[in-house]
């Protein structure tokens, strides 16, 4: 070793190092001169460790405080000294090293830093924006390498529990052919073939499939995909899936391992202790129960429907709509019924509600002596008795109710649900609730488009497989896709493939997909299934998402290492950017800058 090269990391010394001498490398975190000692925090990736320079201490060089002193913060340098114990009201008892301190006889300066653009704190007093641009320094904060650690301490345990259950694990082309799944690729020009493209992998989906067909049993991969589609916090245009396949299974076979999986990386990582096997809810009961498809099962306060019961109620918005073909679905919030006051609900609750189509929010406090509020004159008596009935409320709670279409009352009762669940304080920290929802529909309308598309996508079987017409009632058929969601986030989606030709074909035919497009995208597929396709299923999970949650973090760019922003933009490296013409002419590509400025 050269003699600059440490001995210890600023994570390991503790009492029990007293008297040893030690080298530490490290950059200087802050520092602080009280006369003829300075106190100087390095730290590393591992902790942070005081050292000390006294000039009045036996065996201290002389001018080594007077070097010391002129050192910077984020400095990058080599101390050798001994290890000494801090006097008991000295501990620091936040610190690992926090029972010591190194007195320094040698100062090795490795690199001087310029003065950073923003302190390397746990949390820094400066936007986003310019932590991204500078995102090396950025990733020197504790809160990022700790995410950066979590994440590779989960993935290494996934790994671990795949290769255990006989998976294999192979990558699979980022360059390949542009097919239809749901987004925008991402296109690749190539040169050896002038006007031709490739496209990066949305996902590895029918990769995976093939080799299900080639035998391989199991498959996984952390997989890099490519997506070029608006952004949001929890989307970037490159990202990265757990990736598995496997063959001759059902849907159960799939869940139990993932359910094992995530048991396994969840005790690994972050000490969590998973409760099996997570409840699972058909598609359909999850809407009616919680008016969304990633249900937040930390709480309560199921959406309830009250349909029957104010169907002949004076009150027009509910009656009127019902006989409209609507319905009235409402939640009860338990004790809320102080905590929230009348402009809290006509602006804030019925504004929310509005964002998600909801013409209207129609509210009731209970108390001992009845209903107050929006509703109450048309609920007095045994209308309101029956109305408290059927909603499972007592004094003291509160309310609420939407009455629209089917659609709109879900989905509005489902987001005010969540909302609810925020402001009230019912989701527990450091509570991880998993659930599978099962059954997907095939289908979805698209109203812009006046057709029907995929639900997840073109490759999910059938929960009949021997259905030969898809066009009598579309919204009716179900799929054996499912999804995986925790804390009211999708996690992942999966399902049964279709490893027959004929039903591969007929769903194709039903999406609109002709017989030349199918031969020009996915020929090489269906050519696959007649060479013995065996049944196979498998499910992809979005990595950057779940630590995010697992973590507690603001957005997925604080779990990856050089994320995008919102604009689909590299601060740091200025990507996406100009290109040389020359480049340009290589690919045989013009583009509307170079024809205008030509």
């Amino acid at each position: 070793m050269s003699s600059w090269q440490r001995t210890h990391t600023c994570g390991d010394l503790t009492h029990e190092n007293v008297g040893e001498e030690v080298v530490l490398n490290g950059w200087i975190e802050n520092h602080r001169h009280h006369g003829a000692l300075l106190f100087i925090d390095v730290r590393d990736r591992y902790g942070i460790t005081q050292v000390v320079f006294d000039e009045e201490k036996k065996g201290t060089p002389q001018g080594l405080l007077d070097r010391a002193a002129k050192l910077g913060q984020e400095d990058v340098i080599s101390v050798r000294g001994s290890v000494a114990p801090r006097a008991p009201d000295k501990v620091n008892k936040k610190r690992a090293t926090g029972a010591i301190e190194v007195f320094v006889t040698e100062l090795i300066i490795l690199n001087e830093a310029e003065t950073p653009p923003f302190e390397v704190l746990d949390d820094p007093e400066c936007g986003e924006e310019l932590r991204m641009r500078y995102r090396y320094l950025d990733l020197r904060r504790r809160p990022m390498q700790h995410a950066m650690i979590k994440r590779s301490q989960f993935v290494t345990s996934v790994r671990n529990y795949l290769a255990e259950n006989h998976f294999v694990d192979v990558e699979t082309p980022i360059l390949t052919k542009s097919t239809p799944e749901g987004a925008r690729d991402y296109l690749v020009p190539s040169r050896v073939n002038p006007g031709k493209f490739y496209a990066l992998p949305q996902s590895p989906q029918i990769f995976k499939q093939l080799m299900m067909v080639a035998g391989l049993d199991r498959y996984y991969q952390i997989a890099r995909c490519f997506r070029d589609e608006d952004l949001r916090a929890d989307r970037q245009p490159e990202f990265t899936q757990i990736d598995l396949e496997m063959t001759f299974v059902e849907e159960d076979d799939v869940l139990d391992l993932v359910e094992g999986m995530m048991v396994r990386a969840f005790k690994d990582t972050f000490g969590a202790e998973l409760h099996r096997p997570f409840p699972r809810l058909d598609y359909f009961d999850a809407m009616e129960r919680y008016g969304l498809d990633k249900p937040d099962l930390r709480f309560g306060m199921e959406i309830l429907d009250v349909t029957e019961q104010v169907k002949d109620c004076a009150f027009k918005v509910f009656s009127g709509t019902i006989a409209d073909g609507g319905i009235v679905r409402g939640l009860c919030v338990e004790g809320a019924g102080d905590k929230y006051s009348r402009k809290d609900i006509e602006k804030g609750l019925t504004g929310y509600v509005s964002e998600y189509g909801a013409r209207g929010l129609a509210w009731a406090k209970v108390g001992d002596d009845g209903l107050a509020g929006s509703i109450s004159k048309f609920f007095e008596g045994d209308a309101g008795t029956a109305l408290c009935e059927a909603m499972g409320a007592k004094s003291g709670d509160l309310m609420l109710f939407v009455a629209d279409r089917k659609t709109v009352v879900l989905r509005a009762l489902g987001e005010l649900r969540n909302k609810l669940g925020t402001d009230l304080g019912l989701r527990e920290h450091g509570e991880f609730k998993f659930a599978w929802v099962l059954n997907f529909p095939m289908f979805d309308y698209n109203e812009d488009r006046g057709t029907w598309d995929s639900s997840h996508h073109p490759f999910t079987a059938p929960v009949d497989w021997d259905l030969e017409d898809y066009s009598k009632d579309p919204g009716s058929i179900r799929s054996r896709a499912y999804d995986l969601v925790m804390n009211g986030w999708e996690l992942g989606s999966g399902s049964v493939r279709i490893h027959r030709s004929d039903v591969q074909e007929r769903v194709f035919n039903f999406l609109g997909i002709t017989q030349e497009e199918q031969r020009a995208k996915f020929g090489f597929l269906l050519d696959a299934f007649q060479y013995g396709a065996p049944p196979h299923g498998g499910i992809a999970l979005g990595l950057d998402r779940l630590i995010t949650l697992a973590i507690g973090a603001d957005s997925i760019r604080d779990v990856i290492a050089f994320p995008k922003t919102t604009s689909a933009t590299d601060l740091m490296c200025d990507a996406p950017g100009d290109v040389a013409p020359e480049q340009l002419a290589d690919l045989h590509i013009l583009t509307q800058k170079s024809k205008s400025s030509s």
